[in-house]
């Protein structure tokens, strides 16, 4: 018996929401170099262009689908699409999300929904209208990206944690619902990671220093360390894994 073929996702098809850059598209790196066929997710038509062309020249398959997550008709719209013309989505994997800063009674009651309508409902939108297809299946996985935040907190970004918190149990109860259906809904929850969204606070120096002296490994992670997780998750060798949050941390969530 050759265990390495239980993590091979050859022949199997992955849409990765807000792939066009930073932890989507590493992901989407991840899956595509273990043999998955990669749907990208923008809506930015240009960055998807960009993304795909990336992926094409370093052996990958891959199509940009641009979509907005956070509405349902265009969600709707884009899931049957790629089924009909690009063929059945085998892994789903929830990462759009965006992050806003603010003191808490200073949150701009705007941006809260924003927050909540992007990280939260994006995951339900997107999850249900795949689930659909892969109910009719009987398999599929979805992977949902979490967070540090799905359990912890931190100033200035509390309606973040808790749109995480959120995605974390939205996960579970996913799984749950769907888990009989011959479906896999998991999450990965990253802690800090070198991407372009975190370039500002890599530069502080005294935020950097605190995430190195905070975290075991002492150091930020690097986007390429997610894949082992995406991977195996999205993977026949994760067959009997459901309703979890792995968190890929640099043992951050396991110090105080």
């Amino acid at each position: 018996m050759n265990s390495l073929a239980a993590f091979s996702l050859a022949g199997k098809r992955a849409l990765i929401t807000g792939s066009s850059r930073g932890i989507g598209f590493g992901l989407a790196e991840a899956l595509g170099g273990a043999g998955a066929e990669i749907i990208l997710n923008s809506r930015d038509t240009e960055a998807l262009g960009l993304a795909a062309q990336k992926l094409a020249e370093s052996g990958i398959k891959a199509k940009g689908v641009a979509f907005d997550v956070t509405n349902e008709e265009s969600v709707a719209d884009a899931i049957d699409y790629c089924e009909a013309e690009l063929g059945p989505i085998d892994i789903l994997i929830n990462n759009a999300g965006m992050q806003f800063r603010s003191p808490l009674e200073d949150f701009p009651a705007e941006k809260f929904e924003q927050v909540m309508r992007t990280n939260v409902t994006s995951v339900f939108t997107v999850g249900k209208a795949v689930a659909r297809k892969m109910i009719a299946r009987k398999a599929g996985k979805i992977v949902n990206i979490c967070s540090l935040m799905s359990t912890l907190a931190r100033p200035s970004i509390a309606p973040y944690a808790a749109s995480k918190a959120a995605v974390a149990n939205l996960t579970r109860g996913m799984a749950t619902d769907w888990a009989k259906h011959g479906l896999n809904i998991n999450g990965i929850a990253p802690g800090y990671f070198r991407t372009e969204l975190n370039a500002a606070l890599i530069a502080d120096p005294e935020f950097n220093g605190w995430i190195e002296r905070r975290t075991p490994m002492g150091r930020w992670g690097e986007v390429s360390e997610l894949g082992g997780a995406a991977i195996f998750l999205s993977s026949a060798a994760a067959s009997f894994v459901n309703g979890h949050i792995l968190y890929v941390d640099g043992a951050f969530t396991a110090t105080v």
